[in-house]
């Protein structure tokens, strides 16, 4: 197994155990929403401190039901994640470019450059024309 094989496991590992470990512990059973968002559990601790507390603004669009405001979510994280992927690939595009074009340029001008294949030669007297 190679040295980035080895790392690419071992990430792969701490995030499923982040996402695992949490259930697993029985963190959050004591709440009545176990796994609320950030925003909620900011809200609730603003009116712990602060019950007469007014917001400055208001949010310009308001789902109108918690799947909808799910579905966004996931929609704004996919988008999110389409642009990250289509970076890297045109950065890993770019240098498979570069490091093409660096062994191209060199090769010495007249040297053979085709790739040597398994498939069979086709000669004259294979074929039957002499």
């Amino acid at each position: 197994m190679s040295r980035n094989a080895k790392i690419n496991t071992a990430l792969l590992l701490v995030v499923a155990a982040l996402a695992v470990l949490p259930l697993l512990l029985g963190l959050g059973d004591h709440k009545e929403e176990p796994f609320a968002g950030a925003d909620a559990e900011a809200e609730t601790a603003i009116t712990e401190i602060d019950p007469d507390y007014e917001p400055w603004f208001s949010p310009l669009y308001e789902p109108p039901s918690g799947e909808v405001e799910s579905a966004l979510f996931s929609l704004q994280a996919a988008l999110g994640a389409g642009v990250l992927a289509y970076y890297f690939g045109l950065r890993r595009g770019r240098r498979q470019g570069e490091e093409r074009a660096l062994a191209a340029a060199a090769t010495p001008v007249g040297t053979d450059t085709t790739v040597a294949t398994d498939a069979p030669k086709v000669t004259r007297a294979a074929t039957g024309d002499e």
